[in-house]
């Protein structure tokens, strides 16, 4: 087994600078630590302490054990330190400089992430397979009523409308949902109810019964069926107050739905746009699942799946400019209606909670998407008119079903410019003639030129090798870089020799997939908002290596879904979603020349770990996204069981 370990998180305060984590040994075995400064130990103050979570994931039982750890040392900038691992036969040596690097210079960026990251991190924590949901449920609700309650309620605070259509609605789920909204903590509100029902429905009597205790409801009936956007808009028709809020005439708000959207309006008072997270409830009102924690506002990922559903609210004055739903979108018309509000919103919030608890039954969309296919070509016509208003230089060629219904497939066209792919080497050249190969013989995109950057190779094979590749595909150069191993500073150099609009940085380890992978990537790497595109990579035996990265995890960052396989579930098909992210490997990574240029290439400081996200983080900085698509896809040849690591291995 060799020695495990994890760094959970670091800290740096007063000068000092403390890890906690976990390591092990083959079977069970001690592990000792042991801090160095520039090679030479130091004093340090080490705490063991029992962790029953790694004992029962690596050996099944949770049995007292000493594999978690804290480690505090006095740091000084500058210095190299490096975290030592010592088993009865293995050693393990964790540069650590990289890493505070890293966590000094994003500090202001982490500090923007603060509250959804914390949020995030604390419901994970508590989400996970040892729990089911019933349980998270319990815990958060008793988190909630822990939690001191602000008195929001001023003469400038927001009044929200609750527009609800209403269509033959069984009387059982109207009354939840009224009861529900009437047991709010935040009581400035309207509901704006219009029934497009048969005659002699029962609805407009449960209406009127509600309304003799609360003026804050309104009624039309509509004398025939509108469809869902006419109904809708009838509603919307009624509304008076400061925010519109999107209701589904069978499902429920959480108590405390209306109380949070008021607190995100006083602390972000130019939102214009407000959503939360959700989850499901059945036909008896009993059981609660599938919770949907969602990202922060995502335009890729939103022109992927309508992941922003429920619960949305949209400043009434917005609705105005914007124009209600339209009758063509009908199946998909909230898709539409979200699109033409954020794109014109100053401000999108996102609630990371879960205030929403969305109706499944026969017949409804979220328990049967078969129900109603005709939503999901409604879906594609709702992408297609987003970028044709927002990206009206674009061409679409087509939108198809992606890997489930509901989720879509943008292929776009794309001039097919000049890539300039670089790639590291030292020796490995079956893995490099394979890399090359693969690109430019399988792949369709053939504008390519190849820089191979030579680094320190041992082999004389190596360079009998580069000079038979250059004769024989003239669109391969290698160059010589002279110095010790360096990531950043060896495709920097790399970079120097680059003729192409894109630059493709590229492991020698890697074999393309599909191959349209580079047309898929360079189709969002056109766009001027987008400074990077990252792919799917998956290891050998065809499980998941990289659907983008996660800032925070492991205590620095780490691989989404890794190791898992295509054909099991993965949480909310996100693997398989176009979508932005913070940050992507530099395995396989396109950028703009220009892009690559305006933030000095990678940081030379990180000279083997982190510098592709460190890149990614600066990029993103500059207000351009990173993007993840899953469409282009390689193998990516690393060892599965290689960690993240510091260190030139």
């Amino acid at each position: 087994m060799d020695i495990k370990y994890s760094i959970d998180a670091m800290y740096m305060k007063d000068g000092k600078l403390e890890i906690r984590g976990w390591t092990v040994g083959d079977n069970k075995e001690h592990v000792k630590i042991a801090v160095h400064e520039n090679n030479k130990r130091i004093s340090a103050e080490i705490n063991r302490n029992p962790r029953k979570d790694v004992a029962q994931e690596l050996f099944g039982d949770a049995e007292f054990n000493d594999f978690g750890y804290s480690v505090t040392f006095e740091y000084h900038s500058g210095n190299k330190y490096s975290l030592e691992l010592t088993s009865k036969n293995f050693r393990k040596s964790i540069m650590l400089s990289g890493m505070v690097r890293w966590i000094s210079r994003f500090r202001g960026f982490r500090d923007r992430l603060a509250v959804s990251m914390t949020s995030r991190s604390r419901r994970d924590s508590l989400l996970d397979k040892r729990y089911d949901y019933s349980i998270f449920r319990r815990q958060i609700n008793r988190i909630d009523k822990m939690a001191e309650k602000e008195d929001l309620v001023t003469s400038d605070s927001p009044t929200f409308s609750i527009v609800i259509p209403l269509y033959a609605t069984p009387e059982k789920y109207l009354r939840e949902l009224i009861n529900s909204i009437e047991a709010q903590t935040y009581p400035k509100y309207e509901i704006c109810f219009a029934d497009g029902s048969p005659e002699n429905s029962r609805l407009e009597k449960v209406i009127l019964e509600y309304q003799k205790h609360n003026h804050r409801i309104r009624y039309k009936y509509l004398n025939g069926n509108r469809g869902i956007s006419g109904n809708t808009n009838a509603a919307l028709e009624m509304a008076t107050g400061d925010f519109i809020v999107l209701c589904d005439h069978d499902d429920l708000l959480h108590k405390q739905a209306l109380y949070e959207l008021a607190k995100a309006v006083k602390y972000n008072p130019e939102c214009d746009c407000i959503y939360t997270d959700e989850d499901k409830i059945d036909e008896k009102s009993q059981l609660y699942f599938d919770p949907h924690f969602k990202p922060d506002f995502n335009i890729d990922m939103l022109c992927s799946v309508n992941y922003i559903c429920h619960l949305y609210a949209v400043r009434r004055s917005l609705v105005n400019e914007t124009g209600g739903f339209r009758e063509e979108y009908d199946g998909a018309q909230d898709h539409d209606f979200i699109f033409r509000t954020t794109e014109k919103a100053r401000q999108i919030v996102h609630i990371p909670k879960v205030l929403y608890h969305w109706r499944t039954h026969i017949g409804s969309t979220s328990a049967n998407p078969e129900s109603k296919m005709y939503a999901f070509e409604a879906g594609k016509k709702a992408i297609k008119a987003h970028y044709e208003r927002v990206w009206p230089q674009l061409e679409i060629e087509k939108i198809e079903d992606g890997v489930s219904l509901g989720i879509y497939h943008t292929y776009f066209n794309v001039k097919e410019e000049l890539i300039s792919v670089i790639i590291p080497n030292k020796d490995h050249t079956e893995d490099l003639d394979k890399a090359i190969r693969s690109l430019y013989e399988r792949g369709t995109w053939k504008n390519l030129e190849f820089i191979v950057v030579e680094n320190n190779s041992d082999e004389e094979e190596t360079f009998e090798y580069y000079e038979k590749i250059q004769k024989e595909m003239p669109n391969v150069k290698v160059v010589y870089y002279d110095g010790g191993f360096n990531y950043s500073r060896i495709n920097n150099f790399g970079a120097q020799f680059a003729n192409g609009r894109y630059i493709l940085l590229m492991n020698n380890d890697v074999e393309l997939i599909n191959p349209d992978s580079l047309r898929e990537m360079a189709g969002y790497c056109q766009r001027d908002d987008v400074g990077i595109v990252g792919c799917r990579l998956m290891y050998e035996d065809d499980t998941l290596q990289h659907a983008g990265v996660i800032v925070g995890v492991q205590g620095i960052a780490d691989h989404a879904f890794k190791g898992k396989a295509l054909d099991e579930p993965i949480y909310f098909s996100r693997a398989m979603i176009a979508q932005d992210y913070s940050a992507v490997t530099a395995a396989v990574l396109l950028t703009k020349r220009e892009v690559f240029d305006s933030v000095g290439g990678l940081d030379e400081a990180f000279e083997v770990a982190f510098n592709d996200i460190d890149f990614c983080l600066r990029v993103r900085e500059t207000g351009k996204l990173v993007v993840y698509n899953p469409y282009a896809s390689f193998h990516h040849y690393e060892s599965k069981s290689r960690g993240l690591e510091d260190n030139a291995e």
